[in-house]
């Protein structure tokens, strides 16, 4: 049991002075979030850019990618893995928009929850104007497997992880990406966890789950992720088989309308996600159907996951049609 939690000692290292003595004060209140007492929608995208050929991330697109970012109205990122490159953080911070870093559990102590090397990284870059909030874990709820079948070992190095934030960090609210609605256990277990973030596959419609998260709890919540693919398996629902950008647009805009409708219990959403990734099925260089996403049947409109099709973008940074559907909601809902 006591490899799941996290070594509380850590807080005694010597903590960062910080990049920015004026950095955004980022605060969570009465369901929503705040960045210096002023309201905060999160109007995101998932971002993990990887190269053609490649299965390694790389930011050398980054300023293209930020400029069709803005275009669209973006203003948040969010990312799966701790961004160790200062001067990306900059040019997040420089185009005024705002990255969600996640940590993951087990990552051979590269800045993760189980060596309990996340917090150096909170220490280094806590004052870091483009930082809008932590995030540990990503769906790990559908993994038990990894925490000997028993999800409270995970529920309980979470809690730990957020409370040893909470000690060194005071400006910055700590989240989670859960996979969909939190049960009573991750809710007993994590009091301190501030924003619950939710990844949602309903179909093209997640209206339910801002009605079931008001029920039973008061915390602020956003869509971590949520979105369609342009790969249709099968021809369904007036969709024709193969690629297919128009599905994935009318899904977008859908999930879009529904989640802003409900923006007093939803502080946002970070569509997954913004580029095509061709890494996640067949060879690197090539774009495949197939991949694997867990509890991934309430994908529109065929029930599939087609993990390298997912971008609002394509590997070339060619806009699809979910774009549009993208920039058209965004820079709608200011």
């Amino acid at each position: 049991m006591l490899k799941y939690l996290v070594i509380i000692s850590l807080v005694g290292l010597s903590v960062c002075c910080g990049l920015n003595s004026k950095s955004d004060i980022v605060s969570v209140n009465d369901r929503k979030v705040y960045v210096n007492e002023s309201p905060y929608l999160i109007k995101g995208v998932c971002y993990h850019p990887v190269p053609l050929g490649s299965d390694e991330r790389s930011f050398d697109n980054l300023l293209e990618d930020l400029e069709l970012m803005k275009l669209a109205g973006i203003n948040t990122i969010r990312v799966y893995s701790p961004i160790t490159e200062q001067y990306v953080l900059d040019q997040i911070d420089s185009a005024e928009m705002k990255v969600i870093i996640s940590f993951g559990y087990n990552q051979d102590g590269k800045h993760d929850i189980l060596s309990g090397s996340f917090i150096d990284y909170v220490k280094k870059y806590k004052n870091h104007n483009a930082i809008l909030f932590w995030e540990l874990g990503n769906e790990y709820n559908y993994h038990p497997e990894w925490f000997d079948n028993d999800l409270s070992n995970w529920y309980t190095a979470l809690n730990n992880a957020a409370h040893l934030i909470d000690r060194i960090d005071a400006f910055h609210p700590v989240a989670t990406a859960h996979g969909d609605l939190p049960d009573s256990l991750a809710l007993a277990l994590c009091p301190n966890i501030d924003v619950w973030g939710m990844n949602v596959y309903r179909w093209d419609n997640p209206e339910n789950v801002f009605s079931e998260w008001a029920a039973i709890s008061d915390k602020a919540m956003y869509l971590a992720e949520a979105g369609a693919d342009s790969y249709m398996s099968k021809t369904a629902h007036g969709y024709e088989q193969g690629h297919n950008e128009q599905a994935q647009a009318d899904a977008t805009k859908r999930i879009l309308a529904e989640t802003f409708a409900h923006q007093e219990i939803c502080s946002g959403v970070t569509l997954f996600s913004f580029i095509d990734e061709w890494w996640k099925a067949g060879s690197n260089s090539t774009l495949d159907a197939g991949g694997f996403a867990p509890e991934s049947s309430g994908v529109p409109y065929d029930g599939t996951a087609n993990e390298e099709h997912w971008g609002i973008v394509d590997i070339n940074r060619k806009p699809k049609e979910a774009y549009k559907a993208v920039a058209e909601s965004f820079t709608s809902n200011l």
